[in-house]
């Protein structure tokens, strides 16, 4: 294993825990639209219920690609 793999690791870990204290102290009220932003389909019939949140995971991939560029960029 390499240093800089390690130090990738540890950053990753501390972000997560960060985010997590983040939710867990009460910060997860600012993320309440997350779910039910206009793209999202929700279906819902008597026996069936179907959700889809489609711009939701569009906007995460968007958010998740551009801190993994900026990882890269800033890392070499």
């Amino acid at each position: 294993m390499t240093p800089s793999l390690g130090k990738a690791l540890v950053l990753l870990g501390l972000g997560i825990a960060i985010l997590g204290a983040f939710l867990w102290l009460g910060g997860g009220s600012l993320l309440s639209w997350f779910g039910r932003l206009p793209g999202d389909v929700r279906v819902e019939r008597p026996g069936f219920r179907l959700y889809a949140p489609i711009a939701s995971m569009l906007l995460l991939s968007l958010l998740v690609s551009l801190i993994m560029w900026l990882v890269r960029r800033l890392g070499s």
